[in-house]
């Protein structure tokens, strides 16, 4: 029925756990029981459904070291951000504690024409059913919350299908969930292979399919379902433009966090900055002096580390002959460039062309490319020429430049005075063109969630 399949810190090489892995006999099993489990959860009072989510917030704040060490060990992710990352899934875990009690509608008067008169209409949120999620390795605590918790608010049972590589943090949220007394079948987290989710993605009683992953798997998914209800969040390239700054030390800080934060394997993380003329060498000399050393590089658990590996040696290989190959076209190394194993040290480079991979495609690592423009219009042309559309950046000084850009720019979130790494987690967040679509955030992820039907009054 399951494999048991070693779970390692991409860091060390060690193995920190062996995880059961489901077959598709058991997926089926834990189907049945999701569409049991619904049954229960769609008509629990708001209040329950309130108080199980709270009460998860209470099991992973408790836990919250042992977790926070956890991820950090099966993702490589530096102590400090893997605490972080625990507190933003209380945080997403209490939001959707208070949504669950604001899941409202509308009363609509119908008595605008003749043929409606003495109609008044009434609008209502229902869930919908069984909801799957596929969730990445990058964040894999706080990002199956984002799943899990406006399934529970709205009423829906969900099933969720951890990344391979990190699927001990997602399990807390089980044990958080069990702690919290949800009904059997309310959430499973289930470990398994890509290959056998095709026995959960055909099966008619999966409603929804909600995605975080690359966009080539995502919009493959949404091909093999194209009747489901479904929700992307994919990946992206993203920009910064600087037209003008007040303060250049908050903007290399920012940008420095937002190319280089957990290896820069983040989906809005900042890779490729677009700077005025002007500003260039001002800003490259700031930004490059601020670029983390050898010394902060290392073993996630290290309180000083702010850089560990990357996920997979694979991984770093393949960033690796991304630049060699965009040196090979023209590009410059400015710092970096350098590849020990699975850590691939931080990476700055000019001199490159839109057609280069590091430029086009996302690079999900710790590489940065910067360039220079001469007005807005060609940076803002450049930003919408991409095939992504998360989220972009922009620092300017100016009040009209900012809305502006806000009205050109093809993203699903503009950051003004910020780089496009920003997230706070209630914000509705997702992208447009080949980024997906749908949106996450609690209150707007239940609205993915539910559908809406309508009851009309006649007196």
């Amino acid at each position: 029925m399951s494999d048991l399949k070693p779970i390692i810190n991409p860091y060390s090489g060690e193995k920190i756990a062996e995880v059961p892995f489901a077959d598709k006999e058991l997926l089926k099993k834990s189907l049945d029981l999701a569409v049991v489990g619904f049954e229960k959860m769609k008509i629990m009072p708001s209040y329950q459904r309130s108080s199980i989510l709270e009460k998860m917030a209470e099991y992973i704040n408790k836990n919250s070291e042992e977790i926070s060490k956890t991820l950090s060990r099966e993702a490589g992710k530096p102590i400090k951000l893997a605490r972080g990352e625990t507190d933003r899934c209380i945080f997403t875990l209490k939001t959707a504690s208070e949504e669950a009690k604001r899941i409202g509608g509308e009363v609509l008067p119908l008595d605008i024409h003749p043929t409606s008169s003495g109609r008044t209409g009434i609008t209502k949120r229902f869930p919908i059913g069984v909801i799957l999620g596929i969730t990445p390795f990058n964040f894999p605590l706080n990002l199956v919350a984002h799943k899990v918790a406006p399934a529970i608010a709205s009423g829906n049972s969900i099933m969720i299908k951890p990344a391979s590589a990190t699927p001990l943090s997602a399990l807390y949220l089980a044990k958080a969930a069990e702690y919290a007394g949800i009904p059997e079948g309310g959430l499973q987290v289930i470990p398994s292979s890509s290959d056998n989710m095709e026995v959960l993605l055909k099966d008619e009683r999966v409603k929804m399919l909600t995605f975080t992953g690359s966009a080539d798997v995502g919009w493959k998914l949404k091909a093999d379902v194209p009747r489901k209800k479904t929700a992307l969040e994919l990946g992206g390239n993203g920009m910064v433009i600087v037209d003008s700054c007040y303060n250049l030390d908050y903007l290399v800080s920012r940008c420095i966090m937002g190319a280089f934060g957990y290896a820069g394997q983040v989906c809005i993380s900042l890779q490729r900055i677009l700077i005025k003329e002007n500003l260039m060498d001002e800003f490259l000399s700031r930004f490059l002096n601020r670029i983390p050393t050898e010394a902060l590089i290392g073993d996630p658990l290290d309180e000083k580390a702010l850089l560990s590996s990357m996920i997979t040696e694979k991984e770093a290989i393949r960033v690796e002959e991304w630049v060699n190959e965009a040196v090979s076209q023209g590009a410059s190394i400015l710092t970096g460039g350098k590849r020990e194993g699975s850590v691939y040290y931080p990476t700055v480079l000019t001199n490159v062309d839109e057609n280069m991979k590091v430029c086009r495609d996302e690079i999900f690592a710790p590489v940065v490319t910067v360039e220079p423009y001469k007005d807005l219009d060609s940076a803002i042309e450049k930003v919408n020429k991409s095939r992504y559309g998360l989220q972009t950046g922009i620092f300017t000084t100016d009040l009209n430049t900012a809305f502006s850009a806000f009205e050109k720019i093809e993203s699903g979130g503009i950051m003004i005075n910020d780089v496009p790494t920003f997230r706070v987690d209630p914000m509705p967040y997702g992208g447009v063109k080949e980024s997906g679509f749908g949106r996450e955030g609690v209150k707007y992820a239940i609205e993915e969630m539910t559908e809406m039907r309508l009851m009309v009054l006649h007196k």
